[in-house]
């Protein structure tokens, strides 16, 4: 019987408190993604094929050395469901005794689905680029918003702990997209749903890096709008 393929790692950060609120959590960087979205601030992961990747089983070793220590795993990217063993992966750490996380932009409902089909994944965060009609102006590629939508409607309807997060660059997202992309979610049943400003570090763009009109905020009165049509919602400064 051919191996199983393996996850194809890109990275590994051995501790962080802050992207699982209440873990503390390793992160692995799955390598690919389909998108190529103008404020990447991780475009060294988008080829699936990269040099200087670490090989699952030493991921492996390496988290195992850590029980008991680390509360969970949070797989992240590129696009961690882009890979075939993304749900053996899952699996894998699960069996090890870990909470595993799940961090997508839902190019694909139905890896996400088998995603979710381990049963171990206990907490999704998905990234809503643009409202679902204009998503190409953020991943510059056609007709993404179709399945980023079917994407959320299945999370929502999993039954699985999640939250839905939108980065905002006002030079891709105006106050008026972010209602929209309110009402969108808000209409699939979101409950949850965060803001997270522009991060310059790691962006391809100068001119979205560098643009005049950074920083950028979200103002009271669109908070406290989005806190009203949310059980739980926020602005995140990165």
């Amino acid at each position: 019987m051919p191996e199983r393929p393996r996850l194809r790692v890109g990275g590994l950060q051995l501790l962080t408190a802050v992207d699982w609120p209440g873990r503390l959590a390793a992160i692995v960087f799955a390598q690919g993604c389909p998108w190529r979205c103008r404020y990447c601030h991780n475009r060294e992961l988008t080829p699936l094929t990269a040099p200087g990747m670490t090989p699952w089983p030493d991921v492996l070793d390496q988290l195992a050395a850590r029980r008991g220590f680390l509360d969970a795993v949070i797989f992240s990217g590129g696009e961690p469901t882009m890979q075939s063993a993304l749900p053996d992966a899952i699996a894998q750490l699960a069996d090890l005794g870990f909470d595993v996380a799940l961090h997508t932009n839902g190019f694909d409902p139905e890896a996400l689905q088998r995603a979710l089909d381990t049963g171990a994944a206990a907490f999704v965060a998905m990234d809503v680029k643009a409202p679902f009609e204009r998503y190409q102006d953020v991943t510059t590629i056609p007709a993404s918003g179709r399945a980023a939508r079917d994407s959320v409607e299945l999370l929502i309807a999993s039954g699985v702990p999640y939250e839905l997060r939108t980065t905002y660059h006002p030079a891709l997202l105006s106050h008026g997209d972010l209602r929209q992309i309110a009402a969108e979610i808000a209409e699939l049943g979101a409950a949850t749903w965060f803001i997270q400003k522009f991060r310059r570090e790691g962006c391809p763009s100068p001119g979205l890096r560098e643009s005049v009109l950074l920083p950028a905020d979200v103002p009271e009165e669109l908070r406290k709008e989005f806190a009203a049509m949310f059980g739980e919602f926020g602005v995140r400064d990165a």
